[in-house]
């Protein structure tokens, strides 16, 4: 696995929604400025060629929708994947809520369509606001979808959730995400880290 993702003649597309974005469609490198940038310059020269993918406001529904033109068009080598806190966001802001039924059926069908390694990303929360604890009963629900889907289909997973939580126990949840949701400068740190030490073993 790790030949293939240090491999410069390789593709890795990071696809999701505005944690993996972060500002990239502005970007003349295409990168944005977070946790993919991030690797982006972790990886340094051994790095293959890094396409992100994200947009912001993106549920699985959507991603499911752009798969082929936005990913399945670059040939990738892997794919990671981080989405589904939009999924969880849009029943408390909009009264739109996407049942764990169907977010699985959305994932099922990115991961169906993927005939090379995948790494899933957990989508996370740390509750800075009034109310965002209540979001548990709604993405509890979604991340065993997840790590369901991983071991399912033999993907890697990031338990982003699990691990940035036990890092905001420490240095406080507005440190890593000053809304609970969008990364800081530190919490795309952490993010890329992670990624790092359970794709790479870094």
């Amino acid at each position: 696995m790790t030949g293939i993702l240090l491999d410069p003649r390789r593709t890795i597309v990071f696809a999701g929604d505005s944690v993996t974005d972060c500002g990239r469609r502005t970007d003349p490198d295409g990168l944005g400025d977070g946790y993919v940038r991030n690797l982006s310059v972790d990886l340094g020269a051994s790095a293959p060629k890094i396409v992100n993918a994200g947009i912001s406001g993106n549920r699985a529904v959507d991603l499911a929708t752009r798969w082929a033109t936005d990913v399945l068009a670059h040939d990738p080598s892997l794919v990671s994947i981080m989405i589904g806190i939009n999924d969880t966001w849009r029943r408390y802001d909009e009264d739109d809520p996407t049942t764990p039924e169907s977010f699985e059926a959305s994932y099922r069908s990115l991961l169906d369509a993927l005939s090379c390694p995948v790494v899933m990303i957990e989508p996370f929360l740390l509750p800075v606001k009034d109310g965002q604890h209540e979001w548990r009963a709604d993405l509890d629900p979604k991340l065993e979808v997840v790590r369901k889907l991983a071991v399912e289909y033999a993907a890697i997973l990031v338990p982003a959730d699990a691990e940035l939580t036990k890092q905001a126990a420490s240095v406080g949840a507005a440190t890593l995400a000053g809304d609970g949701v969008h990364p800081s400068a530190a919490g795309h740190r952490a993010l890329a880290a992670l990624w790092r030490r359970y794709v790479l073993n870094d």
